[in-house]
């Protein structure tokens, strides 16, 4: 499907293979939604970056990116945000030092995926690079950035990031950083600064002058509704669901993608089975019965409660079973959220954004090779083939252009 777009870009004949077959992909064969898929510009607002350090639990079981260079080709993705993401953790300077080589680790990494694949992928700084990029067949890879523990209190790093290509920027991840209070507070109080700081409430201003897309998934409600009304462009959810059928933190309040319409933003589904799958109560049953193996309360609200405060030694091993003990999510429980909020907000304003490669797949896409389902879906629904490629990339485009002319020098 999306080898003949590109083996026509490239004037060769359409039976080129380009990349073997994905073992992993379940992708159905729909000849009428392939055909819709090829056409769209599909983009995934949201990725992770495997590095060696990283637990296998993010990896494809047997191990393996869900979001390299052969799983995106089957999947038809010609574009992608791989994010420059950080953890929770402490903020001395120690510990500071560890998460910016962490994060120094990922940006190397994205910009070698680049250079080694410049036949076939290239860095994108603008919606204008997207866009030629994908007319020449490319994929293009967009940087982004999450979580402000990597830099400290240092607001000029943002700057810095922004000159090494990141173009959407997200504050938080779980934990309150010195910028910012988090949705997933863990061990720590609920609050910090009342949502941000005065140090993110800097950084939001600064954002806006340099043209960045702000993130706003992963922010405490008080700190979402304060960079709603300060910032004077769009914003992205990049990686969030709905509250109203899942009541996670993480995921978005009827009140909130209100809001988010209101600022012209937009907010991209994730396929974390955490934030979409209805846990049964046997499923409960048997996570508790884990949790309880591991010295923790058997209730929950978010299955790894609990896991932060026990001894650093133990959290691995404890989140390791935990994930594996996980009830997964389903492709039809995913479209459900999109479905959702395109009907709360408009599909004007829904895109997707995987959160591959740290902890997000649910059954029928669990991999970028698995994209094309999502397609299907959709228009098994009832989307057009106009709105699919709208929700796909052309909604994040556009934000993302109203951030850009938004920076002042």
């Amino acid at each position: 499907m999306r080898n003949s777009r590109l083996a026509r870009s490239f004037g060769v004949a359409v039976t080129l293979v380009l990349i073997p077959p994905i073992a992993s992909a379940q992708v159905r064969p729909d000849p009428a939604a392939s055909e819709v898929h090829a056409e769209a510009l599909v983009l995934d607002g949201h990725a992770d970056v495997l590095l060696p350090s990283t637990p296998a639990r993010y990896a494809l079981p047997g191990g393996g990116s869900r979001a390299d260079l052969p799983h995106l080709t089957a999947g038809g993705i010609d574009a992608v945000v791989f994010s420059v993401a950080v953890g929770p953790g402490g903020r001395d300077p120690a510990a500071v030092a560890v998460a910016r080589a962490e994060a120094d680790a990922k940006l190397a990494k994205i910009k070698a995926f680049a250079a080694t694949n410049a036949d076939r992928v290239a860095l994108a700084y603008s919606p204008a690079d997207v866009e030629r990029l994908h007319g020449q067949g490319k994929i293009a890879v967009i940087i982004g950035f999450q979580n402000a523990r990597s830099i400290g209190k240092d607001l000029s790093q943002l700057d810095a990031f922004f000159g090494q290509g990141a173009r959407v920027f997200a504050l938080t991840h779980a934990g309150h950083n010195d910028f910012a209070d988090s949705s997933r507070p863990g061990e720590g109080p609920a609050a910090e600064h009342g949502g941000l700081s005065d140090l993110g409430r800097q950084a939001i201003a600064r954002l806006n002058d340099l043209g960045a897309l702000i993130d706003v998934s992963q922010l405490s409600s008080d700190a979402l509704a304060q960079v709603l009304k300060l910032t004077r462009a769009p914003v992205a959810a990049t990686h969030s669901d709905a509250r109203a059928l899942i009541d996670n933190s993480r995921n978005l309040t009827d009140a909130e993608l209100d809001a988010i319409k209101a600022n012209g933003g937009i907010v991209q589904l994730t396929p974390f089975s955490a934030y979409v799958h209805h846990t049964t109560p046997a499923e409960r049953e048997r996570i508790g019965a884990i949790r309880v193996r591991h010295g923790l309360p058997a209730a929950f609200v978010g299955y790894t409660d609990g896991v932060s405060a026990l001894p650093e030694s133990k959290r691995d091993a404890v989140t390791d079973a935990l994930a594996a003990g996980q009830p997964r999510g389903t492709l039809s429980e995913f479209v459900d959220h999109l479905d959702y909020v395109a009907k709360r907000i408009g599909w004007q304003h829904v895109g997707i954004g995987t959160d591959f490669d740290h902890g997000a797949g649910v059954t029928g896409f669990d991999s970028e090779a698995e994209a094309p389902n999502v397609t299907a879906e959709l228009l098994r629904r009832g989307y057009s083939k106009e709105q699919v490629a709208a929700i796909w990339g052309g909604n994040f485009l556009r934000v993302w252009r109203e951030a850009q002319a938004a920076a002042r020098p």
